[in-house]
């Protein structure tokens, strides 16, 4: 079973619609790249893909140890290259609540480190995540 149907709606933009739930979103191609950048660009989605599974598998984790990260959010930055024009790095800032000891917060944070997009990502792209618990940045 397809997970995705993607149309091109014309002018660099295209809509993409979940087939289990019938929810949508669209891409614009971004300013510097001759879109118009009114939506998330292709690149862009899967940069924050990245900050999106790390906290769903955090909050997975996050269950199983009786903590509640509602309210955690991620800050994303996506840096490009060119020739050939690709995602050079991949920049995650987490906030995250406090009260959380030490040894959860490892966990935690060896949970997001290697979530499936994690490992999904060409080796090439660099990452740098940052995780600040209670003010203290690790």
């Amino acid at each position: 079973m397809s997970t995705a149907k993607v149309t091109y709606l014309g002018d660099l933009r295209t809509e993409c619609k979940h087939l289990q739930s019938g929810n949508t979103f669209i891409t614009d191609a971004p300013l510097d790249n001759n879109g118009k950048g009114e939506a998330f660009s292709p690149t862009d989605t899967i940069a924050t893909g990245l900050a999106n599974c790390m906290l769903t598998m955090m909050g997975i984790k996050a269950r199983d140890l009786g903590i509640n990260l509602k309210g955690t959010t991620a800050q994303v930055t996506k840096t490009m290259a060119a020739d050939p024009r690709r995602i050079a790095k991949i920049e995650v800032t987490m906030q995250l609540p406090e009260g959380i000891d030490n040894k959860s917060r490892t966990i935690l944070e060896r949970t997001a480190n290697t979530c499936p997009v994690h490992y999904s990502l060409h080796p090439d792209i660099e990452r740098v995540v940052v995780f600040h618990w209670n003010g203290i940045t690790s």
